[in-house]
């Protein structure tokens, strides 16, 4: 039988409304999948992010993390911005650590209609992909 992985999540406050269905969502998926969730870690919004992952792959019971979190559309670009910066420092992160970093973050330039249209897909996605990189890395 194949080790249980140990997840940390950091899923954002930001359009919590939606971000909250998400991680429930994942802690599900995690339990399917034969996964633990080891710490939960709350950020304002996806671009605070970072810090968090950081504190996560820190520790040594945490095998990956998974991120959540929804970008929605306004009225310039900032959508933008905050996703190509938030999964960029993401990437670095996960290759610096040398442990899996998913992105569940859905967006940027969705409706808040799309994103709640996506709950379950970008909560699922993320935590399958943490397992999966953890399993075949080993």
């Amino acid at each position: 039988m194949e080790e249980r992985v140990r997840l940390g999540i950091v899923v954002a406050e930001f359009n919590y409304d939606i971000t909250y269905l998400m991680l429930q969502r994942a802690l599900e998926h995690a339990e399917f999948l034969g996964a633990s969730v080891e710490k939960v870690i709350k950020v304002p919004g996806s671009f605070d992010m970072p810090l968090a992952i950081k504190k996560l792959l820190q520790m040594d019971n945490i095998d990956a993390v998974v991120t959540i979190g929804a970008i929605l559309k306004g009225d310039t670009d900032h959508d933008q911005v905050v996703a190509q910066h938030a999964a960029r420092k993401m990437m670095d992160l996960s290759l610096e650590y040398n442990k899996p970093v998913a992105l569940g973050v859905s967006g940027p330039g969705m409706t808040r209609m799309e994103a709640t249209e996506r709950i379950e897909e970008y909560a699922k996605r993320g935590v399958e992909a943490a397992v999966k990189m953890v399993r075949r890395l080993k």
